[in-house]
């Protein structure tokens, strides 16, 4: 679990239905009490759009020009801010005070602006937690947070446990509810309703189905790229899946190591072992 060659401590997400991820908090903080348990904190920074009406507020600027100015910048932009933004919210380049909001607004991209809490990080003492770390009071009372983010908990060695909320997790929930209620005779062979574990595997047809890229919804094997591999890698196990998640990945792709495998696959070219050591495994 935790490589030897590994200089920062482990990075550990646990993913829930995400219908059900804040009775999964609520159980946490039940089971280790707010004492011992709290989010760690995530740093937010001012963008583009944030500096330049921030600014531009400070500035005495009007909120129809500080409107029009925000609305030139795209998303979370970073990019200096200049003449662009200037002639689309009607400023004057040439204008003292245009020109010191624009300078003003770039000095202070990427500075804090203010605290707010990990998707799901979670921090966990023996001890209290106050001992250790510095906290803050949340919205909710009884919770709590830490005043870190995730890499001054990295830098002071603190365990950080991720709790994720996975939407597909809830899918294969209601999939099958959807089996129980619609076809009730659908049992497994000890006659109750199937569950994950009890599902049957390595099924020719939902191989067919895999191998013709008709996989939209199918966690993992559904984007594009994904579904244009299917087809010409044809996976007939679950190790083959293994493999085909894995090798449409930037790594893979970029060391030129999707095509000599799958020639290889389809016996078009000879498998070569560095060592005879290695054809075993």
């Amino acid at each position: 679990f935790i490589s030897e060659e590994r200089n920062e401590p482990p990075d550990i997400d646990v993913d829930f239905e995400h219908e059900r991820r804040d009775e999964v908090i609520a159980y946490i903080y039940d089971k280790y009490s707010a004492k011992r348990t709290a989010l760690a904190a995530a740093v937010i920074s001012y963008r583009g759009r944030s500096a330049l009406r921030e600014v531009a507020k400070a500035m005495g600027l009007s909120e129809d020009v500080r409107s029009a100015l925000s609305s030139t910048i795209w998303g979370w932009s970073t990019s200096e801010l200049g003449e662009r933004e200037a002639n689309a919210g009607g400023l004057d380049r040439t204008d003292p005070l245009s020109r010191q909001v624009l300078e003003r607004a770039n000095e202070i991209m990427g500075f804090p602006r203010h605290l707010s809490q990990h998707v799901g990080g979670f921090v966990i003492t023996r001890d209290r937690l106050d001992e250790v770390v510095p906290i803050v009071k949340t919205a909710m009372e009884e919770r709590k947070m830490v005043e870190w983010d995730k890499d001054d908990l990295d830098a002071v060695k603190i365990l950080k446990v991720d709790v994720l909320a996975l939407g597909m997790l809830t899918c294969l929930k209601r999939a099958f509810t959807l089996l129980t209620d619609h076809y009730p005779q659908a049992r497994d062979p000890f006659g109750r309703p199937y569950v994950l574990a009890t599902l049957p595997e390595e099924h020719e047809d939902v191989y067919a189905m895999i191998q013709r890229a008709d996989t939209l919804g199918v966690f993992q094997i559904e984007s594009r790229a994904q579904m244009s591999m299917l087809p010409r890698l044809k996976p007939e196990n679950f190790y083959d899946l293994v493999i085909e998640v894995a090798i449409v990945r930037p790594g893979p792709i970029q060391g030129d190591m999707v095509h000599p495998y799958l020639r290889r696959r389809q016996g078009k070219e000879a498998v070569h072992y560095p060592s005879l050591e290695l054809k075993k495994i």
